[in-house]
C-alpha cells in the first residue's frame, strides 16, 4: 500500500530537518513524500534539497497559503492513503506501518486518526504533573461529535483514503486555519472517522506555530464551518447537553491514555520516541 505524505513549509528551517527526517527515517517501504515549500529565505530550499534524492517531488515558490500548497501536493500523489505533517511537527517511528496495517485490515474504512504527543521547540515531550508526558491520544469521530465538540485528536494524526478526498472535494482553499476541520466534517458525512489506538506524531508547540498566532482566525472560521455544516439544525440546549457528554468523552480518553502509558501500554513509549529527531541534550530524563 503506497502512503503518500506532504509537508507543506515557509520559513521553518530550524524544524524542518527534523520533520523531514521524520517522514524518511519510517522504513516504510513504499512511501511518496513531497514536500511544498512556499518560497523560503532562511535556509529551508538547501535544507531540502540536500534530500531530494529521497523524494518524490518537491518546489519551492510562491504559493496562496498552506491549504494550496498541500492541496497542490496531494493533487501529485498517487498514494492509496493521505496524510500531511507540517514541518514544524513529526512523525513518531513505526507511524507509517501502523496506518498502512490498518487500512490493509479495514478495506471499508476511509479516515482514521491516531495520537499525537505534544513536544516543544526543542523537540522534548511536554509533561503534566509528576512528569506525565502530554497527549493526546485520539478517538473516533463521527460526523455530529466533530460539529458540536470539535476535533478530539492532531491533525498530523489522520489518514485518508486518497479517493475519498478527491470525492469530498479536497480542501477549501478559502480557508486559512481550519481546512482541515472542514475536509474531516465532509469525511465523517460519508464514514464514521476510526481509531488507531497508538501514538503516531508529535505536535509541536512554539511561539511561532500557527496554532499560536491565528487564534483569531481560528475561531472565525470554526463558527463558519459550524454555520456551514449545520449546527443549527439541533436545538441550543441538545447542543450544550452533547458538548458536555463528548467533552466528558474526551477526557475520559486521555485518562485512560494515561493509564495505558504508565502501563506501557502505549506504543511507542513516549519516553525515547523523539530522538533521533532531536538532540542527544533535548532527550527527556530516564531515557535510554
Amino acid at each position: 500500500m503506497r502512503i503518500s505524505i506532504v509537508t507543506p513549509s515557509f520559513n521553518q528551517a530550524g524544524f524542518l530537518e527534523q520533520t523531514i527526517r521524520s517522514v524518511l527515517d519510517q522504513g516504510y517501504p513504499d512511501l511518496e513524500y513531497i514536500v511544498m515549500d512556499g518560497g523560503s529565505t532562511d535556509g529551508s530550499p538547501e535544507i531540502i534539497r540536500h534530500h531530494e534524492e529521497r523524494l518524490a517531488h518537491w518546489e519551492s515558490g510562491r504559493d496562496e497559503g498552506q491549504a494550496d500548497a498541500v492541496f497542490r501536493g496531494f493533487q501529485r500523489a498517487t498514494g492509496d492513503v493521505l496524510g500531511w505533517v507540517n514541518s514544524d511537527d513529526i512523525l513518531l517511528p513505526g507511524c507509517l506501518q501502523a496506518v498502512a496495517d490498518h487500512f490493509k485490515a479495514r478495506p471499508e474504512e476511509e479516515c482514521a486518526v491516531g495520537g499525537a504527543v505534544f513536544i516543544d521547540a526543542a523537540g522534548v515531550p511536554l509533561r503534566r504533573a509528576f512528569g506525565m508526558p502530554r497527549f493526546r491520544i485520539g478517538l473516533a469521530a463521527t460526523f455530529r461529535m466533530l460539529l458540536i465538540a470539535g476535533c478530539p485528536f492532531c491533525q498530523p494524526a489522520s489518514f485518508w483514503r486518497r479517493d475519498a478526498f478527491f470525492e469530498v472535494g479536497g480542501f477549501d482553499t478559502s480557508l486559512r486555519f481550519c481546512f482541515d476541520y472542514d475536509l474531516y466534517l465532509r469525511l465523517a458525512k460519508r464514514r464514521r472517522l476510526t481509531h488507531i489506538p497508538r501514538l503516531l506524531a508529535g505536535f509541536r508547540r512554539h511561539p511561532g506555530s500557527k496554532s499560536s498566532t491565528l487564534l483569531a482566525v481560528k475561531i472565525s472560521e470554526d463558527a463558519i464551518l459550524r454555520t456551514r455544516h449545520g449546527l443549527s439544525r439541533y436545538p441550543s440546549t441538545w447542543r450544550v447537553l452533547l458538548r458536555a457528554w463528548y467533552r466528558i468523552r474526551f477526557v475520559m480518553s486521555e485518562r485512560m491514555g494515561w493509564l495505558r502509558h504508565s502501563l506501557g501500554l502505549v506504543k511507542p513509549a513516549t519516553r525515547s520516541i523523539l530522538w533521533p529527531y532531536s538532540g542527544a541534550s533535548a532527550r527527556p530524563r530516564g531515557s535510554t
